[in-house]
């Protein structure tokens, strides 16, 4: 997704690195790239102006703070770090300079998506509700490092899934979480403390309540990230699974909303990028994210909505908070963002104050 946005936007994909010299040569033609290398070449490389750090979550906060003393741009897959102390660093490290850094939180990049944003100020949700379901780590066993706790993180499904789903939410509302209450579950009888899935409650800054349940192990749910965000006489409902509708609740009728950019706001018309009745799908929302990134880079402003650092920041807060409420039963309180200057002067309406 990351080498298809890159061409997509115009980038020239300049070197890429793999775990090894074999799998750095077979991504370098498998994704036309200028040349393999390995990421401590690419962090240093004076052709490269942008890095993207899509390696094991653990090997994370090295390559960003390397790249960043380079002087490069970053992109870094979500989740930032696996602690939030490491988080903290990178966001800190990122304020220091004027590089452009990004997550891709890229489901904020679906025309119905941004339409929802536009429409819930009207409607100032009290109930918020939804989930993220997906399938992939329904064997008993799953191999690889996203079920290693020591590469992964701790939290092995709401880190990874969970935070997407909490970043969408305060995205689209404006609400931010303030205390959390979190219990997981396990698929496999012989690993009781496995998190395969969790629930978590919680209470926002305006009042409203709401919950939200993940899983990697739910059969036949492949990526199922939807939400209900509800006032007192209108909803707003999407599903990812059906990225080009957003349904618009009432008392007397609900309105299903097709993608088609004459009936959009103008902020989600921006992003209906093909025309209605093509369906727009993930790819597109990365090479949207990405649009947006480089513009950034270009222009020095930041677009409405770009996911930074501080919006990897809020996740590993709420992810923390989440882990501290299941180890101990209890409501936990969610920290917030606060006193952190926007590299360069730059604001962004997405960024936690």
């Amino acid at each position: 997704m990351h080498a298809h946005a890159v061409h997509r936007a115009g980038g020239v994909l300049a070197a890429v690195a793999g775990s090894g010299a074999a799998s750095s040569h077979a991504a370098r033609e498998r994704l036309n790239a200028t040349r393999a290398a390995t990421a401590e070449d690419i962090v240093h490389a004076d052709d490269v102006e942008v890095v993207h750090v899509c390696t094991p979550n653990h090997l994370h906060r090295d390559l960003v703070l390397a790249a960043l003393a380079s002087g490069k741009h970053v992109v870094c897959e979500k989740p930032l770090a696996t602690t939030l102390e490491q988080a903290e660093e990178l966001v800190a490290a990122a304020a220091k300079t004027t590089q452009v850094t990004a997550v891709p939180f890229a489901y904020r990049f679906y025309p119905a998506v941004r339409e929802a944003r536009e429409r819930t100020g009207q409607i100032s949700p009290w109930l918020i509700h939804g989930g993220y379901l997906q399938d992939f780590m329904s064997t008993v066993n799953p191999a690889g490092w996203r079920s290693d706790p020591a590469k992964a993180g701790v939290s092995l499904t709401f880190g990874d899934i969970g935070s997407h789903w909490c970043d969408l939410m305060e995205f689209v509302t404006g609400q931010r979480i303030t205390a959390v209450s979190a219990v997981q579950g396990s698929a496999a009888a012989d690993a009781p403390d496995r998190q395969d899935g969790a629930i978590a409650l919680f209470r926002t800054d305006r009042n409203a309540v709401g919950s939200v349940i993940v899983s990697q192990t739910s059969p036949g749910r492949k990526n199922q990230l939807y939400f209900s965000f509800d006032g007192r006489e209108n909803s707003v409902i999407f599903d990812q699974e059906h990225p080009d509708e957003l349904i618009v609740g009432g008392l007397k009728a609900n309105i299903v909303l097709l993608r088609d950019a004459a009936a959009l706001s103008p902020a989600a018309a921006r992003y209906s990028v093909l025309p209605g009745g093509h369906p727009q799908g993930y790819q597109e929302c990365f090479n949207l994210f990405m649009a947006d990134v480089y513009a950034a880079i270009r222009t020095g402003e930041l677009p409405d909505g770009l996911p930074t650092f501080f919006d990897g920041l809020r996740a590993a807060q709420i992810n923390a908070a989440v882990l501290a409420s299941v180890a101990s039963g209890n409501w936990v309180e969610v920290p917030r963002v606060a006193g952190l200057a926007a590299p360069g002067g730059a604001t962004s309406g997405s960024w936690v104050r």
